[in-house]
């Protein structure tokens, strides 16, 4: 994994009327693949630093399971996982960063809504974690619910859908909150650790994260009320369907390898039969999906062999393998009571 080596560049300042012109030109749209493998390597937006997720070793070398996408798309079209480049984005920054061609996709906790999909420009590749709104809360409080919150300081971090969440659900239940917002992770449980604010509310996962980040974590608890749906998605340019395609059937293999039993273990001697049609063709034996893709037909063994299935992934970053601990719940596979369902490879 590849340490971030390219610079921020100053997207912020940029006006509508010159995201609208970057949109439209052709340049922008349907040359992504292309331009990808030209200059060898994956640029992919992250998150400034996200236990999980997304965060750098002593080495600066990054790990998570949104690096594990990034790293998986690299595998599908070089076969080599560690063709990647990152670019830490705060949730201001992201978007921004995507529309203008700074990043070639965002796999950055970015939740998919309707506004999001239809007027930033851009396409929500897939859900890769069910997630939902909570609360991180010192246990100073004394509080066993987000129902004893009332006129409660949030920590709330900027360019989110947080505070809205927040409010929504203060209004239903007759409570009232002061937010103050933060531009980083980072700086949002800091306040929360020096006491500047009482609670920190983000995506759960994101809490389970900067729990494990905090001096004293075992003096912090996560609330259980969940208040919203954030299905987090990869994020790709609108207008270029042949890269939207390589980056979304990425995560659907990984879905569809661990469904299967295919795992970074066994891919290689699995790549040898053809016993089981549907592996088979998942792993390029039989088909011509990855000619189909503008890819090398063991693009799925790539990824597998290099990266994981989605299952391993999920374990070795989120799950028991982890320091986060988190339970599949919402994301085991459809077969196990989860939500995770990948179309066929036929």
């Amino acid at each position: 994994m590849k340490k971030a080596n390219t610079p921020r560049t100053a997207v912020l300042g940029l006006t509508a009327l010159t995201l609208a012109t970057l949109l439209s030109t052709p340049a922008m749209a349907g040359t992504t693949l292309d331009n990808v493998k030209k200059k060898g390597f994956v640029q992919c937006g992250i998150s400034d630093g996200l236990p999980g997720f997304s965060f750098a070793d002593t080495k600066g070398d990054f790990h998570g399971f949104d690096v594990d996408v990034c790293r998986a798309v690299a595998a599908a079209i070089f076969g080599d996982a560690s063709k990647v480049r990152y670019t830490q984005l705060t949730a201001k920054e992201r978007f921004t960063a995507l529309q203008s061609g700074e990043v070639d996709l965002l796999s950055r906790s970015t939740t998919w809504t309707s506004s999001r999909d239809g007027s930033m420009g851009i396409l929500f590749a897939g859900v890769a974690y069910y997630d939902g709104q909570g609360f991180l809360a010192s246990k100073k409080l004394n509080v066993s619910s987000a129902r004893e919150l009332d006129g409660a300081t949030f920590c709330i971090q900027a360019g989110t859908v947080t505070e809205l969440n927040l409010a929504d659900y203060f209004r239903g239940n007759g409570m009232k909150f002061t937010p103050i917002s933060f531009d980083t992770s980072d700086e949002s449980f800091k306040a929360l650790e020096s006491g500047r604010c009482d609670v920190l509310t983000a995506d759960q996962s994101q809490l389970y994260g900067q729990r494990l980040k905090l001096a004293a974590p075992d003096d912090y608890a996560v609330l259980p009320e969940i208040i919203s749906k954030e299905p987090l998605s990869t994020a790709v340019r609108r207008g270029d369907e042949e890269w939207f395609s390589v980056v979304r059937w990425t995560q659907i293999a990984m879905l569809n390898a661990e469904e299967l039993g295919v795992t970074s273990k066994n891919v290689g001697e699995l790549a040898k039969s053809t016993k089981n049609p549907d592996v088979a063709r998942l792993l390029g034996v039989d088909g011509v999906l990855g000619k189909d893709l503008n890819l090398r037909n063991d693009w799925v063994v790539q990824i597998v062999s290099q990266v994981g299935n989605y299952g391993e992934s999920f374990e070795r970053n989120l799950g028991q393998g982890s320091d986060m601990k988190i339970k599949r719940g919402l994301n085991a596979l459809w077969n196990q009571g989860g939500l995770q369902y990948g179309p066929p490879v036929r």
